[in-house]
């Protein structure tokens, strides 16, 4: 009943176990962002169990990133959706998945991202962030199993998170700039594994980060600034 019951939220015209039109994932995707399809903390928080065990069901190796992964690092703020990353060839595995649980799904956007929906609750399955940064073995192995109401999965290192968080900010997503500054100064940072992940992608963009931080008194070591200047630096002199 409750996967018939998720399905039917979509819309009268969407039969059960039917894809919906991509226009019916959109709506409701923007009705959850203004805040028309609010649901409260123990129904999002039993759709963020069963999507992960939905995933882990099949073995498929991912991450929980985003909004939520902050909120547990220490940065409060609101979140109205769900975010996971996979490797590419597994999120069509991942979206089947959600739907065998009875999530309503769509490939939304083909290159880097599909949608799930249940109850309300929206669920984003990444496979490309922002920056085109992709799920690795180190990755995986640096992520920690968290608990979120009960419901224990893995949670994204910070240090992952705080790249993929400066790499997305934006001038309409302040929000993440400031999550990732929030992180530096409230968690405890492995500084070479965040030099390390950085060198691969955003080392510029971090080196800002880092260097901001620093002007706002947020305790970054001098030797990650230096460290990732001279990955950027003297890689442009040879």
């Amino acid at each position: 009943m409750a996967a018939e019951a998720g399905h039917r939220e979509m819309g009268d015209n969407v039969a059960v176990g039917e894809d919906p039109q991509p226009q019916q994932v959109a709506d409701l995707y923007f009705e959850v962002w203004e805040g028309q399809g609010d649901v409260d903390d123990d129904m999002f928080l039993r759709v963020l169990g069963e999507a992960a065990e939905a995933i882990e069901s099949l073995g498929i190796p991912y991450v929980l990133m985003g909004g939520m992964v902050s909120r547990a690092a220490g940065r409060p703020r609101d979140t109205h959706d769900i975010d996971f990353l996979v490797r590419p060839d597994e999120a069509g595995a991942a979206l089947e998945a959600l739907r065998s649980a009875g999530f309503d799904t769509r490939k939304t956007e083909p290159q880097w991202l599909y949608k799930a929906v249940k109850e309300g609750v929206l669920v984003d399955v990444l496979f490309r962030a922002t920056g085109d940064v992709l799920l690795d073995d180190e990755m995986v192995e640096r992520a920690k199993r968290r608990d979120f109401g009960g419901h224990e999965m893995l949670a994204m290192s910070v240090e992952d998170l705080i790249i993929i968080k400066a790499l997305s900010h934006q001038e309409h997503t302040a929000r993440h700039w400031f999550d990732a500054l929030a992180l530096l100064s409230n968690q405890e940072v492995d500084w070479d594994y965040l030099v390390r992940r950085a060198r691969r992608r955003g080392a510029r963009r971090v080196l800002s980060l880092l260097l901001y931080g620093q002007s706002i008194d947020v305790l970054v070591p001098d030797r990650a600034v230096h460290d990732l200047y001279d990955v950027i630096y003297q890689a442009d002199k040879d």
